[in-house]
């Protein structure tokens, strides 16, 4: 199963970002040590210079890593047919005991890089590179060492893919009975969940309006942002899928990637993905707003991640409750 093209290509990916993340890590260090804006030594030089390079290739390496969630994703749900009692992604993930600890740590690290990606965007506009430590710090500490773990963990998981395992069908692991976290989700009450997503949106609709409007609240919004993120994961698993199916047991969050759905997990996902990291961005760049070379770059940019957050937001809110609406399924009267 290792020969699979997709897996080849998730394995090389994988390793490659790992090696990009440790060579940047490697300059970081060194900038953390060393780099003084106000020093004209060669060795500042040099590291101004490298800097440039090493945030060229973070840009690019931490679109791939973020671009690679998703095909992982997309290569599990085509691997279920190799399994016995896999009917989508979730009986693959389950084939071993690595698949979902991969699949949340791909989670973390693609959140993690698109905030990193947005903190480098502002600090390579300011002048003095006010948050290249914050930055290099993240990276040397949290991120790389993150990327790294994932990498060979995800080659576990591949390496232990056997085709004659026997592995639980999505509809026992997403199951209320089933005492585990996917059962947890799924045995959430439908209606307090749906109120519950609807006013987390409405919350971070007025929090991120306010925000726009007057500047002030970001950590608000980013917080209320934060927990639409994570109502809306759990309002998936509890009844949007339900409606999708129009199957009142069916909780899986990974067969609506399938093509007899119209993929409309991956929208679901892909937006609900850029909601949650663009919200947090606005709360990573609140404490650098009154930063001196910062003052008049922050603000429109977290403005803009705001509107991003908000427009990704609606239109996951809005394919929600057009299944809620058109679905013939009704959990209520």
């Amino acid at each position: 199963m290792m020969q699979h093209p997709a897996i080849q290509a998730l394995l090389t990916s994988s390793f490659l970002i790992a090696g990009m993340l440790l060579y940047a890590a490697r300059y970081g260090v060194k900038i953390l040590r060393a780099w003084d804006l106000r020093s004209g030594s060669e060795l500042q030089l040099q590291l101004e210079r490298r800097t440039y390079l090493v945030s060229s290739i973070m840009g690019y390496v931490l679109a791939f890593q973020i671009l690679s969630l998703f095909l992982f994703i997309f290569t599990a749900d085509t691997l279920h047919s190799q399994f016995t009692g896999a009917m989508c992604a979730a009986g693959s993930l389950n084939a071993n005991g690595y698949g979902y600890p991969v699949f949340f740590l791909k989670i973390a690290t693609c959140i993690l890089a698109g905030v990193w990606l947005i903190i480098n965007h502002v600090d390579t506009r300011g002048y003095d590179y006010p948050l290249i430590r914050v930055k290099y710090g993240v990276l040397v500490a949290v991120l790389a060492p993150l990327v790294l773990v994932e990498a060979l963990l995800q080659f576990r998981y591949f390496q232990g893919l056997h085709a004659d395992v026997i592995t639980s069908c999505c509809g026992s692991l997403f199951s209320v009975d089933k005492r585990s976290i996917g059962g947890d989700l799924a045995a959430l009450p439908a209606v307090p969940t749906e109120w519950a997503f609807y006013a987390a949106m409405a919350a971070t609709f007025a929090g991120g309006t306010f925000f726009c409007l007057k500047g002030r609240g970001g950590y608000f919004f980013s917080a209320v942002s934060c927990l639409a993120f994570a109502v809306s994961a759990a309002a998936l698993v509890s009844f949007a899928c339900l409606y999708v199916y129009e199957l009142p047991s069916h909780h899986c969050p990974f067969c609506i990637l399938q093509r007899e759905y119209g993929y409309v997990g991956y929208a679901l996902y892909a937006s609900l993905f850029c909601g949650g990291v663009a919200g947090l961005g606005v709360g990573a760049l609140m404490p650098f707003h009154n930063h001196t070379s910062l003052s008049h770059i922050i603000p429109p940019v977290q403005r803009s991640l705001t509107i991003f957050a908000l427009a990704s937001y609606l239109l996951f809110s809005l394919i929600v409750s057009y299944y809620l609406v058109f679905s013939p399924l009704r959990l209520f009267s």
